[in-house]
C-alpha cells in the first residue's frame, strides 16, 4: 500500500489534489469558528447553491473561466446576506432558505434546458458532491486557489482581533468605534470565496461540512478562541490530507472521504468532552 502510494504521489493531478484540499480545509476552518458562534452556520449550504446556479449560467454561457462569473455573483449574495449583522435573525434566515432553494432550482433546471453534454446526471452530481476522479484539477485551478487562500488567510491574520471582537460582542465592538458593517462585509467576501473554492473538490453540497465539523470538533473540548481556531485548523488540514490519500488508494471520491474523516473527528472530540464533563 505505500508503494502504492508513493508511486500515486509521483503524478502532478495528485499533488494538485492534496494542494487543493489542505488549503480548502485550511480556509474553512479559518472562518467556520466565527461562522458557527455567531449562528451563521447554514450560509456556507445556501452560498453554496448560489454557486451552483451562477456556475449553470456560466455553464450556458460556455465562458472560458467560469469563475469570472460564479464568484462575483456569491460575493453579491454574501453580502446581501450578512449585511444586517445579527440583527433581524428570523429574515435573514428566511432569505438564506430562499435563495438557497432558488438558486439550486434554477441552476438544475438551466442544466436540464442547456445541457452542456450528454450527461447531464454526472454533471450535476458533479458540482453537487465534488469531483468523482482527482484528475479534474488543472495547474491553472491550483494557481488560482493559492492566490485566493494566501489571501483568506492574511485577511483573517491582519484583521484577527476585530473578527475577535465582532464574533462575541458585535453591539460592544460598535460601540468602541469598529466598523462593524464594514468587516461584516469582509467575512462576508471571505466565506465567498472559500464557497467557490471548495465547489470544485468537495461540491456546493458538503461544503458546509468543511464550516462546520472542524469547529464544532474542536469546540466540544476547548473554550478558549485562538485555541479553537488552531485546533479546527490542523485538524480540517489532518482530515483534508487523510481524506485525499485515502481516496487514492481506495478510489472513492475526494469530498466524500474528506468529509467522513471530519465527522469522525467530530464524533471522537464530542466524546472526549463529555467524558471530561462527566469527569
Amino acid at each position: 500500500m505505500l508503494d502504492k502510494l508513493i508511486m500515486y504521489l509521483q503524478y502532478p493531478f495528485v499533488k494538485y489534489a492534496i494542494i487543493v484540499g489542505v488549503l480548502i480545509a485550511l480556509c474553512s476552518s479559518l472562518l467556520g469558528v466565527t461562522l458557527v458562534l455567531k449562528r451563521y452556520s447554514y450560509i456556507g449550504d445556501g452560498l453554496s447553491h448560489v454557486a451552483f446556479g451562477a456556475l449553470a449560467i456560466a455553464t450556458v454561457c460556455d465562458l472560458t473561466n467560469k469563475m469570472i462569473l460564479v464568484l462575483p455573483l456569491t460575493i453579491v449574495s454574501a453580502i446581501l446576506l450578512l449585511r444586517n449583522g445579527t440583527n433581524a435573525k428570523v429574515k435573514g434566515d428566511a432569505q438564506l432558505a430562499m435563495l438557497s432553494v432558488s438558486a439550486l432550482a434554477f441552476g438544475y433546471m438551466l442544466m436540464n434546458l442547456f445541457p452542456s453534454s450528454s450527461n447531464i446526471t454526472g454533471d450535476v452530481c458533479t458540482t453537487l458532491f465534488g469531483s468523482t476522479s482527482i484528475l479534474t484539477l488543472t495547474a491553472q485551478e491550483v494557481w488560482i486557489s493559492i492566490v485566493l487562500s494566501v489571501f483568506v488567510v492574511t485577511i483573517f491574520i491582519l484583521f484577527y482581533n476585530r473578527i475577535f471582537a465582532i464574533t462575541f460582542d458585535e453591539g460592544f465592538a460598535k460601540a468602541v468605534g469598529t466598523n462593524v458593517k464594514f468587516y461584516n462585509l469582509l467575512i462576508a467576501t471571505v466565506i465567498a470565496i472559500i464557497i467557490v473554492l471548495a465547489m470544485k473538490l468537495v461540491g456546493s453540497l458538503l461544503i458546509s461540512a468543511l464550516v462546520i465539523f472542524p469547529a464544532i470538533s474542536a469546540m466540544s473540548i476547548l473554550k478558549n478562541f485562538k485555541s479553537v481556531v488552531i485546533f479546527s485548523a490542523i485538524s480540517s488540514v489532518l482530515c483534508a490530507l487523510i481524506g485525499i490519500l485515502v481516496s487514492i488508494l481506495a478510489g472513492t471520491p475526494v469530498g466524500s472521504t474528506i468529509v467522513v474523516f471530519d465527522a469522525f473527528l467530530f464524533l471522537l472530540c464530542y466524546i472526549i468532552g463529555r467524558v471530561r464533563s462527566l469527569a
